[in-house]
């Protein structure tokens, strides 16, 4: 049961530190970044099993773990009001042309980043886009002025 808990435990952690660090720098890994959570993987995977290398160790934790993954995915699905705690919202970043600076710089975002991802989606100017939107998968969707 220990490890049941623990891996209960981890995993709300884990879904706490991914809400915080923001969803634009989870959707563009770099190397630096695929490694350090390879280790907090390790890492996490000491703490839930505690040295337990038996198989009804690993069985609990991935069990408990895929578990707590499936129980969430249903309360999104089933109840409404929960879908802005558990996935979030988007956030509209650009309106009419306009950078939402407040927006902007509450998910760690400038100016340069938005045009970069601009240019990537085909547009040439910010003064091009209708709306931008920073989606809950950390993509930013563009509609372009017609």
């Amino acid at each position: 049961m220990d490890i049941v808990l623990r891996a209960v435990l981890a995993w709300g952690f884990i879904f706490f530190l991914t809400r915080v660090v923001g969803r634009r720098e989870l959707s563009s890994l770099e190397p630096f970044d695929l490694i350090m959570l390879i280790v907090l993987g390790d890492l996490v995977q000491q703490g839930v099993t505690q040295s337990d290398y038996s198989a009804t160790g690993l069985l609990l934790a991935t069990g408990t773990i895929g578990t707590m993954q499936v129980v969430v995915s249903w309360l999104n699905f089933r109840f409404k009001r929960l879908r802005p705690l558990l996935d979030g919202e988007p956030i509209v970043l650009i309106e009419d042309g306009r950078v939402l600076e407040r927006n902007a710089h509450r998910e760690r975002l400038t100016r340069n980043e938005l045009e970069e991802q601009a240019r990537l989606a085909q547009i040439a100017s910010l003064d091009d886009v209708r709306w931008a939107v920073l989606e809950t998968s950390g993509q930013i969707s563009f509609i372009p002025k017609k």
